[in-house]
């Protein structure tokens, strides 16, 4: 499973550590992601995401509909890694 979010599409960044010297290491920022299931209304069926944090405020914001046609459009979310729930 890879960290990246299904409706926004963030992956992790790559940055440095810094110490008090200034001397650099690389690092990784990985996103803030969730399992996480969702009742889709139009199929009348549970399915679940890898949702970041501003994902679920994005689902909030728009409807869960909306917002995986939005994902789909831009290629984050594809019909089959959407993982349905009986």
């Amino acid at each position: 499973m890879s960290k990246i979010c299904q409706i926004t599409g963030k992956k992790a960044m790559i940055g440095n550590n810094v110490s008090h010297s200034k001397r650099r290491t690389k690092r990784k920022f990985n996103v803030n992601l969730f399992r996480k299931k969702f009742y889709w209304v139009e199929q009348d069926c549970w399915i679940s995401l890898n949702v970041s944090a501003n994902g679920l405020r994005v689902i909030n914001k728009n409807g869960l509909d909306a917002a995986m046609r939005n994902a789909s459009e831009k290629g984050f979310l594809k019909v089959e890694d959407i993982r349905i729930i009986n």
